[in-house]
């Protein structure tokens, strides 16, 4: 009896069981039921079984709370371990503060706006479905920070957070399935700025009168994105049509504000959980800060576009491709002058027929143009949608708009060369094998396995919704056609993503310019589909896919230029 006291009054004295068990009556019961045993004999059996119970009950208790105990210690230790960096942390931290300046504590304050935005949205679409008997669908479980609701919040944060969200969506390597699936959707729409405001952005960059330089300026912006606008003008020396691309104002403070704390949050987990380093998240947010001031700065863009035209010319593709030309002498940090091209996105079968015979011949030139540009350029353009890939007035091919460009390593290349190469063949082992090497690990990997799953995904990429909308007019020369392809964006996005997870599942990790490559591939699947439907792009002879592209290359462009001869 004195023993079971002690216990009892052990445990009554023990914080972790106590801590566990705050309702007095609980407590009553344990100190009444001895009491009720004693007497003589032993404990009847019932009131034996309940004192058991309740012992067990603590134990189970007491060991839930010391693991807790135990995990708080072990972070405890590990910071303790990592004290010798706190002052590395903080001088890091102190630097990137004093660089973002005031325009932190404003870039701040319309966070909150945005939150607060966002978040009344989630509440009103989580009111109309908690009473529902479906409950609460997946896409809100995690609140603002559900992929939907985040990337709502990225586009009302702004030019920062909507090219983050851009990156999101072309890094499937990085990034959870369901968070690149929804961020294809962060659309870069932004209204115009006032042209009072260009007009004095232009004269402080040019240090200049504007009409020493242009003839006119059209004071209505031909587009209007979240960095910059575009407006048409006239060189006033050479007379020649040009566009000039502008950075909106404030723009770039606005950029090292948002990146410099997203700096900051990435190096404060990463001090505080080491293992992140393992993923190099501090690593990835400096990488996209370099990636997003490359692209406002449009002297590089400038640099990107030269360099392509000049591996225009070197290639012998002069008379089949175009890059525009860039206006030095007007073009500054925020200011791009480019020739102005006039022409027609791939898109538009009825516009292409009238200016070439033969559309087919057009795509396998910008394919030839753009797979050669990923060994003989100093960079490949990495956004070849139909906005930005065109035919030319003079049946030339027309790249533009080289703000988002790819660089990519030999070796990722030549296992890419072996991907393309056993994709066309339908050879999965080999595309195993390929994949296995760009995406390097050091596990051991069982290709059959991974070929029999690869198989799986492509066997269904023919089964991809692809519609051909056509509409005819009647004219009175003849039946004009024009057509467009309507491809189901989530079906060509699933696909890719089903590689990836796939691939992961074998610990694989792809670089960036894999996702960079893969998506250029799915807009070129777009353009045969319309421009060429029988035609296999990795299979047909005219396009060079290979390091050794010159002898077909120069029948292809030879047969080209008779063309337009």
């Amino acid at each position: 009896m004195a023993a079971a006291a002690a216990r009892g009054a052990a445990a009554a004295r023990s914080p972790l069981v106590l801590h566990r068990h705050p309702h007095p009556a609980h407590h009553r019961r344990l100190r009444l039921l001895p009491l009720v045993a004693g007497g003589g004999g032993g404990s009847p059996p019932r009131v034996g079984r309940r004192i058991r119970a309740s012992r067990e009950k603590g134990r189970r208790v007491g060991v839930r709370v010391f693991a807790r105990y135990s995990q708080a210690q072990d972070f405890s230790t590990r910071l303790q371990d990592r004290a010798g960096e706190l002052p590395k942390l903080v001088e890091d931290l102190l630097q990137t503060s004093i660089s973002t300046g005031p325009r932190g504590a404003f870039r701040f304050a319309q966070g909150i706006q945005a939150v607060l935005g966002v978040g009344g949205e989630w509440l009103n679409d989580f009111s109309k479905t908690a009473n529902t008997s479906a409950g609460i669908p997946a896409q809100m479980q995690l609140g603002l920070l559900s992929p939907l609701y985040l990337r709502r919040l990225f586009e009302r944060m702004g030019a920062t957070y909507i090219k983050l969200g851009q990156f999101v969506a072309s890094a499937p390597t990085l990034f959870p399935a369901e968070y690149v699936e929804e961020f294809q959707n962060c659309f870069d729409r932004a209204p115009p700025v006032p042209y009072s405001e260009i007009e004095s952005i232009l004269r402080e960059e040019l240090q200049q009168p504007l009409d020493s330089v242009y003839e006119y300026i059209d004071p209505v912006p031909i587009a209007s994105a979240s960095i910059a606008q575009v407006h048409g003008a006239r060189l006033k020396s050479s007379q020649k049509d040009v566009v000039i691309k502008v950075l909106k104002p404030g723009i770039e403070d606005t950029l090292v504000a948002d990146l410099n704390f997203i700096y900051v949050v990435a190096r404060i987990l990463e001090f505080l959980n080491p293992e992140l380093q393992r993923t190099s998240l501090v690593g990835i947010v400096k990488d996209i800060k370099e990636s997003m001031l490359e692209e406002v700065d449009f002297r590089k863009e400038a640099t990107n576009i030269e360099a392509f035209q000049r591996y225009i010319d070197a290639m012998g593709f002069d008379r089949q491709a175009k890059a525009p030309f860039v206006y030095r002498h007007c073009s500054t940090k925020r200011v791009l002058t480019m020739e102005r091209l006039y022409g027609v996105p791939l898109t538009d079968l009825d516009s292409i027929r009238s200016l070439v015979p033969d559309p087919e011949l057009t795509l396998v030139t910008a394919l030839n143009v753009w797979f050669g540009s990923l060994i003989s350029c100093e960079s490949f353009h990495a956004d070849v949608h139909a906005g930005n890939l065109w035919l030319l007035r003079d049946g030339r091919v027309g790249f533009l708009d080289f703000g988002i460009v790819g660089r990519i390593s030999p070796r990722t290349w030549a296992a890419m060369e072996v991907f393309l190469a056993s994709f066309a063949t339908d050879d999965y082992n080999a595309m195993a094998s390929a994949l296995s090497e760009m995406g390097a690990t050091g596990n051991d990997i069982n290709v059959n396995e991974f070929a029999k799953d690869l198989e799986k995904i492509f066997s269904s990429i023919q089964d991809l919704d692809t519609e051909v909308i056509v509409a005819t007019a009647r004219t009175p020369d003849a039946t004009a056609v024009s057509a467009n392809v309507v491809v189901d964006e989530r079906q060509m996005n699933a696909l890719f993503l089903d590689l990836v997870r796939v691939s992961e599942s074998y610990g694989l990790k792809f670089p960036r310019e894999f996702a960079l490559l893969m998506k250029q591939l799915l807009y070129f699947d777009r353009y045969t589909r319309l421009l060429a439907p029988s035609m296999n792009m990795l299979r047909d002879e005219r396009i060079n896919i290979g390091m050794n592209r010159s002898a077909a290359a120069k029948e292809n462009l030879d047969e080209y230029n008779w063309t337009f001869s």
